[in-house]
């Protein structure tokens, strides 16, 4: 979607939303009108009735004049009926065009005016993009050290039981599950590839690619979700050049994560950066999020 085009979705989210408001409060008024008129014409009626059926009893001329008041309230009755069917089918049209304009406009999510830190932040990432190909490959890991995994096998012991306690310490170290590392790790105690796969591919903390620098946390759930945690994602996979399938940069400078909740609802769209929360985010956040990362300076993003 254009710059042009959010600011005008927004504002028709919002003239639905208050549109669709001010057909609810009509509508309710209208259907306590009705139903407090009626309640008024009640009694009246009844006894307008009682005393032309007391005439009936003594004078039969007066028939026609109790058939005609008889007729006249159930034809007012009926209109009544039609009236409280339209403002019932009102009011449901109404609160649905108020639900449906407020969460589009939470899901286009709302710009707001950055301040000096953050226009600081957003001119230091347009000085200092942030690359969207590896450099000289200086900064990449060469390969694990497997001397860690030999001592923690020793430390741990080599039964088949020990298999969940050696995959969360070579996690914890490497930050990921390396091949080499769990290869050595079959040759060196009782545990098989098939029973690593199934523990590795089964719990959702388990990570069997590189992991970044730095690792972007973005929250998936139902508030962050509707408030445009999706929008967000992708804006920041495409800041950072995360190519299409993978969670990672080609420099392995970052990496974005979805994540199922962050239980920080009040905060949507949030998303945790190196252990630092940032809420209320929008895809006109990104440039201060990937300028951060690339200055250094992932310490002043939590405003």
């Amino acid at each position: 979607m254009s710059r042009t085009a959010v600011p005008r979705a927004r504002a028709l989210a919002l003239g639905l939303a208050l549109a669709g408001a001010l057909v609810l409060a009509a509508a309710v008024w209208a259907l306590a009108a009705e139903e407090l008129r009626a309640r008024r014409r009640a009694p009246p009626d009844a006894l307008r009735i009682e005393e032309l059926t007391s005439a009936v009893k003594s004078d039969a001329s007066a028939a026609p004049a109790l058939a005609a008041e008889q007729k006249r309230q159930t034809e007012a009755a009926l209109a009544r009926d039609v009236r409280a069917r339209l403002l019932a089918w009102l009011l449901i049209c109404g609160a649905a065009a108020t639900v449906a304009g407020t969460k589009w406009r939470l899901a286009l999510g709302g710009e707001r005016t950055p301040g000096r830190e953050r226009l600081v932040l957003l001119r230091r990432a347009q000085a200092e993009p942030w690359p969207a190909t590896p450099g000289d490959g200086s900064d990449l890991d060469p390969g694990p050290g497997l001397d860690f995994v030999r001592e923690l096998v020793a430390r741990v012991g080599t039964g088949r039981e020990v298999a969940i306690p050696i995959l969360q310490a070579i996690q914890a170290h490497y930050s990921y599950l390396p091949d080499e590392a769990l290869q050595l790790v079959c040759e060196l105690t009782e545990i098989t590839p098939a029973q690593i796969a199934g523990n590795s591919t089964f719990y959702a903390d388990f990570r069997r690619s590189p992991v970044g620098r730095h690792v972007l946390r973005v929250c998936h759930g139902t508030a962050c979700h509707v408030s445009g945690a999706g929008r967000l994602t992708s804006e920041l996979r495409r800041a950072l050049g995360i190519p299409p399938g993978a969670d990672t940069d080609p420099a392995r400078r970052a990496t974005v994560d979805r994540v199922a909740c962050l239980g920080c609802c009040s905060l949507a769209p949030v998303l945790v950066l190196d252990q630092r929360t940032a809420g209320h985010l929008t895809p006109a956040d990104v440039p201060r999020l990937v300028g951060a990362l690339g200055a250094g300076l992932a310490a002043e993003v939590a405003t």
